[in-house]
């Protein structure tokens, strides 16, 4: 499965994020492309500045990035990619949140959990900030809550459990 993420950093950061992480983790990591189909394996950041979807372009998935208008006060926003993954795979999307101010995300993540997708959230303990997940938490469409360190493995085990 490609992995999309949503950094809310200015432009310069985002591409610097992506170069240095992919230098650090077995998954090739990248700051996200307009037009480009989603590869298996691959960690796309969105743009900082940039807003980040997922449409359906010759029977495959891509990115769409857009100069659209904030949301939440963030550009990039996590509900303007949630939602267009809620569309573009269903019950076939994990969504993860994490440490963060604000909700961005949260009605994103609330398309997801209603076409059937998994809902992950990062706990107080190990967040920096527990904005987001404790919102996502509150309205009560968080399935799993776990540490920093053990939400990979939830995203693993998710994929990989049938239904």
């Amino acid at each position: 499965m490609p992995i999309l993420v949503v950094q809310h950093m200015p432009a310069i950061f985002t591409h610097e994020l992506a170069d240095r992480l992919d230098t650090q983790c077995a998954l090739k990591i990248k700051e996200g492309e307009n037009g480009e189909f989603l590869q298996p394996g691959t960690v796309y950041i969105a743009p900082g500045g940039r807003q980040m979807k997922v449409v359906e372009g010759n029977g495959r998935r891509l990115l769409r990035l857009t100069d659209d208008e904030e949301e939440n006060s963030c550009q990039p926003s996590v509900d303007y990619l949630f939602r267009s993954m809620a569309q573009a795979y269903g019950a076939r999307a994990v969504g993860v949140i994490m440490t963060g101010m604000g909700a961005d995300g949260v009605e994103g993540l609330k398309l997801m959990k209603r076409g059937g997708a998994i809902v992950i959230a990062q706990d107080e303990a190990s967040c920096v900030v527990f904005g987001m997940p404790r919102k996502a938490i509150e309205e009560g469409i968080v399935d799993i809550v776990v540490p920093l360190e053990r939400i990979a493995a939830e995203i693993v085990r998710s994929v990989r459990s049938p239904g």
